[in-house]
């Protein structure tokens, strides 16, 4: 019976790394407004996803101090099926959070949303090793 229990154990732990959330990881934002960028982190957060900023950088590439280090960029983010993704997104240069979708094909990430009816085109984010 514990060999069993054994056996079920280690394939539980084999499959879950190929049932893994795509979407999980480090991504490089688009440039803002400003001309700035940043690592974002995400990660899970109760059901949803979640992604905080881990890193930012000036217009010129350098990494900068930022206030938004460690705020929650994505949040409420779930999936939607075929790479897709519906949650919110708050933009630092605006200062406003949009209902969000999210477009995951590979290793890019397209990043769109709207509140109060005007919408955004959030740029495409790249996943970073």
């Amino acid at each position: 019976m514990k060999r069993i229990a054994l056996t079920v154990a280690a394939l539980v732990a084999l499959a879950a790394p190929a049932t893994a959330e795509p979407l999980l990881g480090m991504w490089q934002t688009a440039r803002d407004d400003n001309g700035n960028s940043g690592i974002i982190e995400v990660a899970p957060c109760g059901a949803a996803l979640c992604g905080t900023l881990v890193q930012s950088f000036d217009a010129n590439g350098n990494d900068m101090a930022s206030a938004n280090i460690g705020r929650q960029i994505i949040s409420e983010t779930v999936a939607n099926g075929d790479g897709a993704y519906r949650g919110k997104v708050w933009s630092p240069d605006r200062d406003k959070t949009y209902n969000s979708r999210l477009q995951l094909t590979g290793d890019t990430l397209s990043v769109s949303g709207c509140v109060l009816g005007i919408c955004r085109d959030g740029g495409t984010w790249t996943r970073v090793p």
